[in-house]
């Protein structure tokens, strides 16, 4: 069920219901992009009309973040790194094949040798940082170019590549390769990743600012 936030679309749901989305979309034809909206997103979202809409265009909009259910709409979430190991784990185990676009200084390389080892027979059909590169074939291809950026070009060129379902990950690769370690999942849990992360990545300061424009506004 889509609930709205900040003019957002987010659809309320557990990741095990994401999932079996996912693989009813995959036994079928038809193209599917899917966004991951977090309280930085929606305030990114709030200075730039078109990425809104592109937000809002999306297949599924999982709900990324503790900090959605401050607003009072939002019961179920889940991070979307997460998601994105549980899609790995789902084509590693149904034989689809899946693509890694994005991230910085090799981190996809990494990203995916990591994968491989906790998931030996995953087919993957493009590991690369341009993306300008030509797309091959696949059932699923995270992209890792930042939101905003990463949402606009999955809008840009999904009908344009032979891709079935594109996913922005944002930082997941960073986590998945190890290079930013995840917060214990005791914060997790308690919904404070974000917290974790200020503190091994200082310079997420600025960055978390848009945390309290975002209370400020779900409180107004």
């Amino acid at each position: 069920m889509k609930t709205q936030i900040l003019g957002v679309k987010i659809d309320d749901i557990k990741m095990d219901e994401a999932l079996d989305q996912i693989v009813e979309w995959l036994s079928k034809k038809g193209k599917h992009y899917i966004v991951t909206p977090n309280p930085e997103i929606l305030m990114a979202a709030q200075k730039d009309k078109v990425y809104r809409k592109i937000l809002n265009n999306a297949d599924l909009a999982i709900p990324d973040g503790a900090g959605l259910r401050f607003s009072g709409k939002i019961k179920n979430t889940f991070a979307g790194t997460d998601f994105m190991e549980k899609l790995v784990e789902l084509a590693h185990e149904k034989g689809f094949t899946t693509g890694f676009l994005g991230g910085k200084d090799e981190v996809a390389n990494k990203c995916t040798e990591c994968l491989l080892q906790k998931y030996p027979k995953l087919k993957i059909a493009l590991i690369s940082s341009d993306p300008e590169v030509k797309i091959p074939p696949m059932d699923l291809l995270f992209v890792a170019l930042g939101h905003g950026k990463q949402e606009k070009w999955i809008a840009d060129n999904l009908d344009k590549v032979p891709v079935h379902i594109a996913m922005g990950v944002g930082g997941a690769f960073d986590y998945l390769s190890g290079n930013v370690p995840r917060a214990p999942r005791w914060m997790r849990g308690l919904g404070l990743e974000w917290l974790f992360r200020l503190v091994v990545q200082p310079w997420r300061i600025k960055r978390q600012v848009a945390l309290i424009r975002y209370l400020w506004l779900i409180a107004s």
